[in-house]
């Protein structure tokens, strides 16, 4: 059963003014341990690259924080919830701390997807409750 949905449709030219006028720092707030590790790496190899991993990432946790209903709010923060890539390439939500926490006690899964073009980043993410284990 269908918990929330939620997308989002992020300006990359914004995200890389912001990133310009505050500097590494801004990128740190939004992204968890993981994803600063590849966005280092890409920005090192394509500044473009890099820029564009930021806005994905962005937008991915702000169509996250709509489906589940709590905006940015508690337990909701920018840095418990990453996007990483399952070895397939298909994007996938990490949760931690107490978000992770807050998450699994209602029993739910998510689903994102991701996507930016030159100038746009957008994602989509549905939460849906596990279904219920069958008895034996």
């Amino acid at each position: 059963m269908i918990y929330g949905i939620g997308t989002d449709v992020c300006d990359i030219r914004r995200i890389a003014d912001t990133l310009q006028r505050r500097g590494p720092r801004f990128a740190e707030k939004v992204l968890g341990p993981h994803e600063i590790e590849v966005f280092r790496d890409r920005s090192a190899r394509v500044e473009a690259r890099g820029i564009a991993y930021l806005a994905t990432r962005f937008s991915a946790k702000e169509a996250f924080s709509k489906a589940i209903g709590l905006g940015l709010r508690m337990p909701m923060t920018w840095r418990d919830c990453e996007i990483v890539k399952a070895a397939s390439g298909k994007p996938e939500i990490r949760l931690h701390g107490a978000l992770k926490a807050w998450f699994e006690a209602r029993g739910l899964q998510a689903h994102v997807s991701v996507s930016d073009e030159t100038d746009y980043a957008t994602s989509f993410v549905v939460v849906e409750t596990r279904p219920a284990a069958l008895p034996p």
